[in-house]
């Protein structure tokens, strides 16, 4: 989610191609003579020639002789949105001291893996377009699954943290929290290392181009790997939401009956456990299924534009993330204002929430 001599940077796909270098350079020979083209004859080096011939993605070292995708452009712009959020994210994180609890480890851990995706997206633009080798664009792909991978990875870290923060509250505050969490940590980042690395150790298709799939150089297994394991992710996540959404109905109807307020209390309570879960999962299926299942089923040879509309929604997802788990906890929201502003209103009152009620 075609020939191997000279194929583009990253991600850009085949059916977008322009002419080939030879055939710029012939252009640009004329006549020393003559002052211009004849009356009604068009300028070769002017016209914008595009081939229908493959829909997946691929690289090339052609210099720029055809116009800029616009589907590029607007990757490269997600990137640059991305990588902005999640950089404040990251500062804020990293330079407050009292944000070092296991939760705001994990939502620092998925704002970096998103700050590296939209560095990764805004790299793979520049090499497309400017630099043209095929060890960097392995590199620069491998940078991607890597980077993606653990976004998606640490939101699943993120949803056993809270969902240990309700199943055992009484225990969640103890050092053997804080080692759940580094190991998480470990097995998000040690998996995302080692299946970006894949396709740069060998498991690419540049010398068999049959086996390439919808997104060169990664081979149709690669990709179907990917897309088996985002699957998986997404179901671990549904179960543990689930069980989340069982254990805030059953504490708001307890905290209802005790404070004889049930019809309105737990009402509330539940709408909005129930709404917030909504959100969050609804938003990372939105952005990741139509991507997952079009690298099931797409061939490498179907018009590029679906892969493109499919890859798009799933960027955003790195863009939506700071803003449900980072930029609507009041802790962070505190840091961004005593930076924005320089002073803090010491009569506000803030309370450092636990990982259930982000």
């Amino acid at each position: 989610m075609p020939s191997l001599t000279k194929q583009p940077v990253l991600l850009l796909p085949t059916g977008q191609r322009g002419r080939q270098p030879g055939a710029m350079n012939e252009s640009l020979i004329v006549n020393n003579s003559s002052a211009g083209p004849g009356a009604g004859e068009a300028v070769p080096w002017m016209e914008a020639e595009f081939s229908e011939h493959n829909g997946s993605l691929e690289f090339s070292t052609a210099p720029l002789d055809f116009p800029i995708n616009p589907w590029d452009i607007m990757l490269c712009m997600s990137g640059t949105v991305i990588a902005c959020e999640n950089a404040i994210v990251v500062a804020i994180i990293f330079y407050t001291p009292t944000l070092r609890t296991p939760m705001f480890v994990l939502i620092g851990s998925l704002a970096t893996a998103d700050l590296l995706a939209g560095m990764g997206l805004i790299l793979n633009f520049v090499f497309q377009y400017v630099i043209s080798s095929e060890t960097i664009s392995l590199i620069t792909v491998g940078f991607l699954v890597a980077s993606f991978t653990a976004s998606i990875s640490s939101l699943l870290a993120i949803t056993v943290d809270r969902y240990l923060s309700l199943y055992n509250a009484l225990t969640y505050f103890s050092e053997k929290t804080l080692q759940y969490v580094h190991l998480m940590l470990l097995g998000t980042w040690g998996v995302s290392l080692f299946l970006g690395l894949l396709p740069v150790l060998g498991w690419n298709c540049l010398d068999e181009p049959a086996s390439c799939s919808i997104v060169r150089p990664l081979t149709r297994s690669n990709v179907t790997l990917l897309a088996t394991s985002f699957f998986a992710i997404f179901v671990l996540m549904l179960t543990l939401y689930f069980k989340i959404c069982k254990i805030v109905c059953r504490h708001a109807h307890q905290i209802a009956l005790q404070q004889h307020f049930f019809a309105t209390s737990h009402y509330v309570a539940t709408k909005k456990g129930v709404s917030t879960l909504a959100i969050i999962l609804g938003t990372f299926g939105a952005s990741w299924l139509p991507f997952a299942i079009y690298c099931l089923v797409g061939e490498r040879n179907y018009p590029s534009v679906y892969t493109y509309a499919t890859l798009l929604p799933a960027t955003y997802n790195s863009m939506i993330n700071p803003i449900i788990y980072a930029y609507r906890n009041a802790e962070i929201q505190r840091s961004i204002y005593m930076i924005l502003c320089g002073c803090f209103q010491a009569n506000k009152a803030y309370r450092s929430r636990s990982p259930s009620e982000v």
